[in-house]
């Protein structure tokens, strides 16, 4: 069972039919670059951008048409990239048959364009379409229209020519179903559009600093192998610490005694500022704010990951650009689990052990 297919489409009892806001995500088999093509100039990620394929174009083109059939529903957002869509849609009335409907229309659509881009008939009759959208990055609703009147006439001719059953026996290009996620409080809307927004540029950074995004594995320090992301030479460092606030420390504080929490905590700065690096796994709220500072004044820190990583694993927008920078070396003991949702107390006990062994281990 693939990663995506592991995830609820919806909360028991709800059918996300209401008013609300949702993000999907609609990925290629294999993660092949089949929707465009990733072009940066004079090696600056904030140049990136997507030059579509027609096979792009026409995905561009279905999703815009949602609002013809779906009239209930707006496309707020979206961006495509190589092997991937990711959209916003807006809910603005009740639907009649909910959200997961929808989409699977979507998926349903993409599917057929995809097994008709997938042949390689298909491949020769678009080739001077691709060469010209891609070079001059056509783009408007006729150019969408037309990418998807040729894919769609393709598919009916391939259908007819081949039958049903060895039409459908095609792998489509889109095997799963896209990924979909509600979004809750008002802050989601203005950070997804920023993580979508920002997806050519971390695609690019990625491209340009390989090594500092590469999952890297059996990391060994001391007795224990991590796998890690990010700048090993941080490693190198003569002095560690770790960050870790006591309980004692908050209680204190809730009863009126601060001195200690924030003693503590600034004197982790200022250890940072003269050249230690910091190890933790960064867990409590007073941690994340040492962590806040670390990252604000470009202090590289080690933080230890209570899961491991993905395929295709990119850090955080926290992280991400201190990973780019060479700031920041995440490590995580344990291999991925997609079914990992919540730290448990003990993974908290055995994340900040680790980080004392670390430190006493590195530090000369």
């Amino acid at each position: 069972m693939s990663e995506q297919e592991k995830w609820k489409w919806q909360e028991p009892g709800t059918t996300w039919k209401g008013i609300g806001l949702y993000h999907i995500t609609l990925t290629i088999t294999d993660r092949q670059p089949l929707l465009g093509t990733l072009a940066i100039t004079n090696n600056d990620p904030t140049t990136a951008k997507v030059l579509r394929t027609a096979l792009g174009n026409a995905l561009i083109d279905c999703l815009l048409s949602i609002p013809h059939h779906h009239p209930e529903v707006q496309v707020l957002h979206f961006c495509l990239m190589p092997d991937h869509l990711h959209a916003v849609l807006y809910v603005r009335r009740v639907m009649p048959s909910g959200i997961a409907a929808l989409v699977r229309g979507f998926w349903q659509a993409s599917k057929k364009l995809g097994r008709a881009s997938s042949i390689t008939a298909a491949s020769s009759i678009t080739s001077n379409a691709i060469r010209r959208e891609d070079q001059e990055e056509l783009n408007d609703s006729q150019t969408l229209r037309e990418a998807t009147n040729r894919l769609e006439a393709f598919s009916d001719s391939l259908r007819k020519q081949m039958g049903d059953e060895n039409y459908y026996q095609l792998a489509p290009l889109f095997q799963e179903m896209p990924f979909i996620r509600p979004m809750g409080h008002n802050t989601q809307l203005p950070n997804t559009i920023r993580y979508i927004d920002m997806n050519p540029q971390r695609l690019a950074t990625k491209r340009l600093k390989p090594g500092l995004f590469r999952v890297q594995k059996n990391i060994a320090i001391g007795e224990r192998k991590y796998d890690g992301v990010g700048n090993t030479t941080i490693l190198t460092g003569e002095h560690f610490e770790p960050v870790h606030v006591r309980q004692t420390m908050v209680k204190a504080a809730q009863h009126g005694d601060n001195a200690t929490l924030r003693n503590y905590m600034n004197s982790c700065v200022l250890k940072a500022r003269k050249g230690m690096v910091m190890v933790s796994p960064f867990i409590s709220t007073q941690e994340k704010q040492v962590m806040q500072v670390l990252l604000r004044e470009q202090l590289p820190f080690i933080l230890l990951a209570d899961n491991g990583f993905r395929d295709y694993y990119k850090p955080s927008d926290i992280l991400f650009d201190a990973c780019a920078a060479g700031r920041v070396l995440i490590l995580s003991p344990w291999p991925y689990d997609a079914n990992k949702r919540h730290i448990t107390r003990e993974e908290c006990v055995a994340l900040n052990a680790m980080a004392e062994e670390i430190c006493n281990y590195l530090s000369i």
